[in-house]
């Protein structure tokens, strides 16, 4: 693989992840005297499988992160991407990777996963108003070529997200429910995935992800969740922030994408990329 390499597939083929012998039961957080979040945040996220909200950037922060981000979409889209095509943007832009390891987030990271993180993915998904694409419900891990599943998304709002824009919603407890059955989603649900769970409501109960822009929220890879479409006036900007335990074995190639951001990586399982030059 290509330590320079900087597109992948968002979505892998499910008969490449079919071939891999993945290890998809939940484990809890073994964290004993968190840092920045208190134990009782990570007792929640033990048995919830996710905490929110956790604030991180400032207002003057936020703001500079939000022009940077505007600059970033006009750009994608005049060369044909659109608001949800900016993927694995650490290994392209500065700015991004500065998010990916900064380390008020990692720190809050690591009083989930422990001291041997590695950031691996970072996903813009934003949601423009009137946009009709909604988020079915499903599970991070299914898509993901690692094992065993001991791995975490940020969802760090740009934008305010609430009901009406169509914040990210959770079936708390669902994680524990393992690898769930889904279907192949259908043109016409006009989701911005390709799965479905269906019925998610028999696996827990639904917990609106309401954030403020610069405050973050953490969520299993086995956490089921998923959004509406924004029929609102307003846009509803996150970026996805992906983490793992160094420990984790990535196929596909997709260790090429690791950033090591807390502690070591013993065993040699991910690339430690470099920050790009171009912010």
């Amino acid at each position: 693989m290509n330590a320079d390499k900087t597109n992948f597939q968002i979505l892998p083929g499910q008969d490449e992840l079919d071939s891999m012998d993945r290890d998809l039961k939940f484990h809890p957080s073994t964290v004993q005297n968190p840092s920045r979040l208190t134990a009782d945040q990570v007792e929640h996220f033990n048995e919830n499988g996710f905490v929110r909200p956790i604030p991180i950037f400032d207002d003057a922060e936020v703001t500079k992160m939000r022009s940077y981000f505007d600059d970033l979409l006009n750009k994608v889209i005049a060369s044909g991407g659109d608001s949800y095509s900016i993927s694995s943007a650490h290994l392209k832009y500065g700015n991004v990777y500065d998010i990916l390891t900064d380390s008020r987030i990692v720190e809050a990271v690591s009083d989930i996963l422990g001291e041997n993180v590695v950031g691996w993915g970072s996903h813009f998904f934003c949601k423009m108003p009137g946009d009709g694409k909604a988020v079915a419900w499903h599970q991070d891990a299914s898509y993901w070529p690692l094992s065993p599943s001991k791995a975490v998304t940020v969802w760090l709002a740009i934008d305010d997200a609430d009901i009406e824009n169509a914040c990210m919603k959770f079936i708390g407890g669902s994680h524990h429910s393992g690898h769930l059955t889904y279907r192949p989603s259908a043109p016409g649900d006009h989701n911005v995935l390709n799965q479905t769970v269906e019925n998610p409501e028999q696996y827990g109960d639904v917990v609106y992800d309401e954030l403020k822009a610069g405050e973050i929220s953490i969520h299993s890879d086995l956490l089921l969740h998923g959004s509406e479409a924004n029929m609102s006036d307003r846009r509803r900007c996150g970026l996805t922030l992906r983490y793992a335990s160094t420990d984790v074995v990535a196929g596909l190639g997709w260790n090429e994408k690791g950033v090591l951001v807390r502690g070591s990586d013993p065993a040699g399982n991910w690339s430690n990329r470099n920050r790009p030059t171009e912010d």
